[in-house]
């Protein structure tokens, strides 16, 4: 309850912050992995590495914009403070707050915070997934056809190119949708709107708080080999799905590799 408590409250001060910022000038830099970078993401890092030392003096923080990794700790908190800045710094609001408590490689508590229409997701290991109080569990689809689903890349981080993967699923029916923020679709999944998530990238500030709350809500959550993997680390991608559409998809990723 503690790390739910905590979470929780971290994600209503960056929440705060990016609805502040968001019809504010936003000169924005853009970074080696041809992504971009705003003084939002950087205000929310530090903050995030300023709380959590104060409470938890000898955890670690892996954080997109800026970490401290000093104490060799079991106990990682990864986190995204702005996922989705390229729409964010566009004029778009769809990013999202997500920080997760990584233990030893596992998350066990996360949070996943929408600012625009104050949509808190949190989940804690074996304590389910809710949605501002109330449990959310995946959708119960076993089709590809008709399923929404994102493709979501990042052309300088791809394991490898994903476009036969998108023209794939598209012949077996699938609506492709990418809004440019992987947590916004993993959280969708989630709540059960979205059947899928697919990611090509290696970044686990992506993945980490999507890992427990998809599981959480009923879902599945593997690399894009069908494995499990440390998310306090680089990792090999991520499908996220209701689990009962997992194997196809990771079956569709295979053949189109």
């Amino acid at each position: 309850m503690k790390y739910q408590t905590f979470c929780i409250s971290i994600a209503n001060k960056a929440g705060s912050i990016i609805k502040k910022n968001f019809n504010q000038p936003m000169d924005k830099e853009w970074k080696k992995d041809e992504t971009p970078v705003t003084i939002t993401d950087k205000i929310i890092n530090k903050l995030i590495i300023k709380e959590i030392h104060k409470k938890f003096p000898n955890h670690d923080i892996n954080g997109e914009e800026e970490s401290s990794l000093s104490n060799g700790s079991e106990y990682v908190w990864v986190c995204d403070p702005v996922d989705g800045t390229m729409p964010f710094s566009h004029g778009i609001p769809t990013a999202t707050f997500s920080l997760a408590l990584v233990h030893n490689g596992i998350p066990i508590a996360a949070v996943v915070y929408d600012p625009w229409i104050d949509r808190m997701f949190y989940a804690e290991k074996g304590k389910g997934c809710f949605l501002n109080d109330q449990i959310i569990h995946v959708n119960k689809n076993d089709q590809l056809k008709l399923s929404f689903i994102s493709v979501e890349t990042k052309k300088s981080l791809n394991l490898f190119d994903f476009q036969k993967v998108q023209a794939t699923l598209e012949k077996n029916g699938v609506k492709i949708v990418r809004l440019r923020s992987i947590i916004y679709i993993g959280m969708l999944v989630a709540q059960g709107h979205f059947s899928g998530v697919i990611f090509g990238g290696d970044t686990c500030h992506d993945a980490a708080s999507l890992k427990l709350l998809i599981e959480e809500a009923g879902g599945k959550f593997t690399d894009i080999n069908g494995e499990e993997q440390r998310y306090d680390q680089k990792i090999k991608g991520l499908v996220g799905s209701n689990g009962l559409i997992h194997e196809k998809l990771l079956k569709i990723i295979s053949q189109n590799k």
